[in-house]
């Protein structure tokens, strides 16, 4: 029998046509079926434009293409699937994520992506977490054994909501270990012949606890340089630099995390604050960039839609993205290395058994399987918890539908705590409650 790949989310058509490339180019991939779906007919008959194109000039037509749209066809795209790629983002940018920035705008709360820790995480979650475990049900109904791939965030919380409430065999998948080293040596503006490298953590913060060039640690280096480049910072003379929010977290907490400054300004309570608002600038903290590179991002895609849909021989260039490294190794028992999100269950012993880390994973046809790594350094350790306190709330809250959780995790988020007060907090949630009414489920009612 074919391989089965069934891709959820399908309608966001680059990202399908990277995960799918890359599976298309793979040579024990050749002839999988490919089943994509989403709920937007529009925006699914562009990908199966582009996949049934991309598998002809690629793939000289050899996989099998099918689309499914609409909530009544997913067990059908789902039967006898063996692995199902999940890119869903409910609500999208409009209205979902302009809600998320725009109400807490209101509040003094600033944002730069939201769509992992803070209140656009905290809310993505309570949107998302309910349709995962639909999906969920429906995979244990038409394909139990398939292995899910999440690539959705927030990666924790989404990928926690599924191996802890159900049966589902799932990894999650985040390209941002895989450009962390490389980000760090361009940041201080060094190379290195045979870089290497450990990281370990949770998503978007896990740390390069590790770095050397053949057998010389390069953190020794990178700290130096970083500390000039910081002078400069807090002298107001950033210059273009963008990573200068990450530099300054290695300079006290020793390691550098994986996720890019803007990402991790939003993370700590430390840098998007009203009482200060001259860090927004000395270290270049873009706010609004999430809803800034969507509204790029429609325009582009808008721009380049036809040339792109109307080129039969588009072609395409692997990606770092891990998805067909797994399949292969799971479908063939070719062994390979990833990171990759899982339960924690003792994979890093300093933080809870509950949460979801990002840890090193071997993967071969028994699935995935993550690597122990032991204790994180404590102040690292202590900085993820800070996360992890959010994470696991959240998801607490989505499962019992219970608005006095949702509290308790905006309460616990760093950022929200270091610029509000608890009443304000409640009344925030609530207006966020109300403008989302149509994409939660009634138990918040």
């Amino acid at each position: 029998m074919k391989t089965k790949i069934t891709f959820i989310g399908a309608g966001s058509t680059v990202f399908a046509k990277n995960i799918l490339g890359d599976i298309l180019l793979t040579d024990d991939l050749h002839e999988v079926d490919i089943a994509l779906y989403d709920i937007d007919a529009g925006r699914l008959d562009d990908s199966l434009r582009l996949v049934e194109t991309l598998n002809s000039s690629i793939n000289q037509g050899r996989a099998r293409i099918q689309g499914y749209v609409g909530v009544e066809k997913r067990r059908e795209a789902l039967r006898h699937a063996d692995f199902v790629i999940n890119a869903i983002q409910i609500g999208g940018y409009e209205p979902a994520t302009v809600r998320d920035f725009e109400i807490p705008k209101k509040y003094g709360l600033r944002q730069t992506i939201g769509d992992t820790l803070g209140i656009g995480g905290i809310f993505r979650t309570l949107r998302t977490a309910p349709i995962m475990w639909n999906i969920a049900e429906d995979m244990d109904a038409v394909c139990p054994n398939a292995l899910l791939l999440n690539y959705t965030n927030p990666m924790c919380t989404v990928t926690g909501a599924v191996v802890r409430e159900t049966g589902i065999h799932t990894v999650g998948l985040c390209h941002s270990v895989q450009v962390c080293a490389k980000s760090l040596l361009n940041a201080v503006g060094m190379t290195a012949e045979n870089p290497r490298w450990h990281i370990a953590g949770i998503n978007h913060m896990a740390w390069l606890l590790e770095f050397t060039d053949g057998e010389k640690d390069l953190y020794p280096e990178i700290r130096s340089r970083a500390k000039e480049l910081l002078v400069e910072a807090r002298a107001g003379r950033p210059g273009d630099h963008k990573d200068l929010v990450r530099l300054a977290v290695m300079e006290t907490f020793g390691y550098y995390t994986t996720e890019s400054s803007e990402h991790n300004a939003e993370y700590t309570p430390w840098w998007i604050k009203s009482r200060y608002p001259e860090l927004i600038e000395n270290f270049n903290i873009p706010l609004d960039e999430y809803p800034r590179r969507c509204v790029d991002q429609i325009a582009k895609w808008n721009d380049m839609r036809e040339s792109l849909l109307g080129n039969s021989s588009v072609t395409h260039e692997p990606t770092l993205e891990y998805a067909s490294q797994i399949i292969q190794a799971v479908v063939k028992d070719k062994p390979t290395r990833i990171h990759g999100n899982i339960l924690n269950q003792g994979h890093i012993t300093n933080l809870p058994d509950r949460c979801v880390v990002e840890v090193p994973c071997l993967v071969d046809a028994n699935g995935v399987h993550g690597v122990v790594v032991g204790n994180l350094p404590e102040q690292c350790a202590a900085l993820n918890r800070t996360n992890v306190n959010v994470h696991l709330v959240s998801i607490e809250a989505a499962k019992h539908q219970d608005r006095q959780m949702t509290y308790q995790a905006a309460a616990l988020d760093p950022h929200t705590a270091a610029e509000l007060s608890l009443e304000d907090i409640v009344k925030m949630c609530d207006e966020l409650f109300e403008a989302h009414r149509d994409m939660l489920p009634d138990g918040y009612y």
